[in-house]
């Protein structure tokens, strides 16, 4: 919630917050952290803002606990001048608030958005969907390249002025395959969207990557593991069909869930059907998904995540 003149109002995922007469995120800051719980955090973090000569725009908090639990916050707050203060703001943070509560933070400019690669296979929903949402300004995010295992969609990634590299990546090759992809992406991005690439990532790639990777599958995992699920989800008469967004870590599609939903199914459906509007969550999970850490939204805590 963001108190407003006294008043409770909803908190609004979709759209940024914007200050009155201000141009879009100029001067906007966030501030996201996670320590264990105890006294005095919301005040101390409160307090260091103001006397920085910040305005803090919403506060949002969550403990896993009511007492001896993980506290997180994330702030937005606007300071006059952020981009040439942000430093010396971060280095203080760290010396008067940070160390003495254990805490680990996050600051970053709302100005500055993320530079994100999209890597996809021959599925073009996802990939393309992020693109169109990009360009009509509903992603505030910098698409910097499509990296692609199949020569496929290039024709279709074209018109959006985005770089396409294809890749070849088999599990044969994955290693030489992970290497190039790594020289593209190492310290030049700052996320990574698996839009629907059928190749497993491997813990090397992980390590090496240096920033999160968001992935889409859908929801029928663990059962129907692998080719045709929507097939045999037919077969067993599912009444549901879904899509989950989550992190990628090194245990195969079992990373902190950002998002997920489902629509519902029926004996009338068909396998092309059932496939057509699992298509249709995926992409609009997917999108979600990196809207919010996008604007960063997202604290994860273990392998959950807190999404304010």
């Amino acid at each position: 919630m963001v108190l407003r003149n006294g008043a409770a109002t909803p908190i609004n995922r979709t759209h940024p917050q914007v200050l009155p007469g201000a141009a879009p995120n100029q001067d906007i800051g966030r501030l996201l952290l996670h320590c264990a719980d105890r006294p005095g955090l919301v005040a101390a973090v409160s307090a260091f803002l103001a006397q920085a000569g910040a305005n803090i725009v919403s506060l949002d908090q969550h403990s896993t606990q009511q007492s001896g639990g993980t506290f997180m916050q994330r702030t937005i707050f606007h300071l006059p001048g952020l981009s040439a203060a942000r430093d010396a703001l971060e280095r203080d943070f760290t010396e008067q608030v940070a160390s003495q509560f254990n805490m680990e933070f996050k600051l970053t400019e709302a100005a500055r958005p993320k530079r994100v690669a999209i890597m996809a296979s021959t599925a073009d929903h996802c990939l393309l969907d992020l693109l169109w949402r990009n360009r009509r300004g509903e992603l505030d995010m910098s698409i910097v390249m499509v990296i692609s295992n199949h020569p496929d969609l290039a024709d279709q990634v074209r018109p959006f002025g985005v770089p396409f590299m294809h890749v070849p990546a088999t599990k044969d090759i994955r290693a030489h395959a992970e290497q190039r992809q790594l020289e593209m992406l190492r310290g030049n991005v700052d996320l990574v969207v698996l839009a629907r690439y059928m190749q497993i990532v491997s813990p090397h790639f992980l390590a090496e990557i240096g920033c999160p990777l968001i992935n889409i599958h859908h929801s029928f995992l663990p059962a129907f593991v692998g080719a045709a699920p929507y097939r045999r989800a037919k077969e067993r008469g599912v009444k549901l069909v879904g899509a989950t967004a989550h992190y990628v870590t090194e245990a195969l599609d079992e990373g902190p869930i950002i998002e997920q939903d489902v629509v519902r199914v029926d004996h009338r459906h068909e396998v092309g059907d059932l496939a057509r509007l699992g298509a249709d969550v995926e992409r609009a999970v997917l999108s979600r998904a990196v809207l919010w850490h996008c604007q960063d939204r997202i604290i994860r805590n273990g392998n959950q995540t807190i999404v304010f």
